[in-house]
């Protein structure tokens, strides 16, 4: 018999930040028996809730309820905000909206239409893959991951254009995938194919990640509830629901599929690869995503390992993960070093300056959250180096404040020469840099977005450790990319 994964579990912890008010709250913070709490579904017993572990799990339903309180409000903010840009660019800027209310030919955008663009596409217009990439040499499967990532943030037509038209590859679909949790399809993602020749032929598999207004995406970075897989580890329970986690059986190898049945992400882009690898044995594969999407990309190989797809496994060419929360504890992190030597995945985390989401959920000895893959960190000047850690690794650390925000200010004043310095390609327009204010008062916002990560993949130089060739660990030599 297949069991929920909360029964299988010894250990796991749901916050449930809809299900109490005022008193709750403080009952939580007051007292130890967590597992009480309308708020905390987790064994009895077993979770050691210290007064630091319930104040964080009290910020977070805290935050989670102030998200959830402005999820329409946002939502329609940012929806406005996009189909004004849209408006605004599709009728030739201010002079020629003007002249087209005048002649009453006003051009209404199509949300679903090539052409329509989303807000992080103001931000960063480049659809182009760099021009100075060639197939195979060591910059070019992260400069293609980030450009993969920036894309599934677009539309269905958005994105299909660009994989034919302007990239030359063919497109294998984009899809929304069904949230059992939050009974809502809540994660998208497309698929792409580079298929030069029966040697050459990669899939690529690119998360949407998290958007700019929507609160329901950035309640689930702020979560921290989490699920045990036997024999893997503490896993991220928000990121499990939107790659897959069924509600009534956690993570069985093999779902029903039926037409009145919503596809989930995992099954249904696991079925389709395994229909590509089944054509073509010498096909690969590489996952990737930015934000949320970079969590999702993270957890796809986890779930692989834990059903034993070693097929899949050895196809799999690499992770390339942009701007990536912390996905789960240090005994997932040592489950997928393993896998990641195992199989000879390579598995890349970039992280850019300040930038706050990779630093959450807290790892620290009151959470249990870790990363794991090489870390490749990228500071202010696009001058990278491979770390253990990113540095400043917990986003709330006070002795930072000061340094982030002096970052988020030299930022600013960068945006104004990288067009000079770089091509016009790099110019920032006016919606970035007031995009680039708000990191003032919140500084790692503004360095979350993917245009500085497309910008490191490009022009950043890195300094990085060659694996030796005889232990696959021990640093060799070092080479500077440019």
């Amino acid at each position: 018999m297949v069991v929920p994964l909360e029964e299988s579990s010894q250990d796991y912890v749901v916050l449930k930040p809809h299900d109490g008010g005022i008193i709750d709250l403080l009952r939580l913070l007051l007292f130890r028996d967590i597992e009480k709490s309308k708020f905390v579904d987790c064994p009895e017993g077993i979770y050691d809730a210290h007064f630091k572990r319930r104040w964080l799990i009290f910020l977070s339903i805290i935050v989670q309820k102030i998200l959830n309180s402005v999820n329409k409000p946002l939502a329609w903010f940012g929806m406005a905000l996009e189909m004004w840009l849209n408006l605004y660019s599709d009728n030739g800027n201010s002079l020629g909206l003007l002249m087209n209310i005048l002649k009453w030919k006003v051009v209404i955008p199509d949300p679903k239409s090539a052409r329509y663009r989303s807000n992080t596409a103001f931000m960063d217009n480049r659809i182009q893959l760099d021009k100075n990439l060639i197939y195979g040499d060591h910059r070019y499967y992260a400069a293609f991951s980030v450009m993969a990532a920036k894309l599934a943030y677009e539309n269905a037509a958005f994105v299909e254009e660009t994989v034919k038209d302007h990239w030359k590859m063919e497109f294998l679909g984009f899809y929304d995938y069904w949230n059992e949790y939050k009974e809502l399809a809540t994660t998208q993602a497309f698929m792409l194919r580079d298929k030069r020749s029966d040697d050459i032929d990669l899939t690529v598999v690119s998360f949407r990640g998290t958007e700019m207004f929507d609160s329901d995406a950035w309640s689930t970075d702020f979560d921290l509830s989490w699920y045990e897989i036997p024999n893997v580890g503490k896993v991220h329970g928000g990121f499990m629901k939107a790659l897959g986690l069924q509600k009534d059986h956690g993570w069985p190898k093999e779902i029903l599929h039926t037409t009145s049945r919503p596809e989930v992400a995992y099954y249904s882009i696991r079925d389709k690869l395994r229909e590509i690898i089944r054509e073509n044995k010498k096909a690969k594969f590489i996952v990737t995503g930015h934000s949320l999407g970079g969590a999702l990309a993270a957890l796809f190989p986890v779930i692989l390992a834990y059903h034993g797809e070693t097929e899949l496994l050895h196809s799999l060419e690499g992770v390339y993960t942009f701007g990536q929360p912390r996905v789960g504890d240090d005994k997932l992190a040592e489950f997928m070093e393993e896998q990641i030597h195992l199989h000879n995945v390579k598995f890349a985390r970039y992280v850019y300056g300040h930038d706050m989401v990779p630093r959450l959920p807290y790892d620290d000895k009151t959470l249990m959250f870790k990363h794991f893959g090489m870390c490749v960190y990228y500071d202010r000047f696009y001058k990278g180096k491979i770390v253990k850690e990113e540095p400043n690794k917990n986003y709330f650390e006070m002795k930072w404040f000061i340094p982030k925000i002096t970052n988020s200010f030299m930022e600013m004043v960068r945006s104004f020469r990288l067009r000079h310095q770089y091509g016009q390609e790099y110019d920032e327009g006016w919606f970035l840099l007031m995009f680039r204010t708000i990191g003032l008062a919140i500084p790692g916002i503004s360095a979350h977005m993917p245009q500085d990560y497309v910008n490191c993949t490009r022009v950043g130089s890195l300094e990085t450790l060659l694996p030796d060739a005889d232990t696959g660990s021990r640093p060799s030599q070092i080479i500077s990319l440019n």
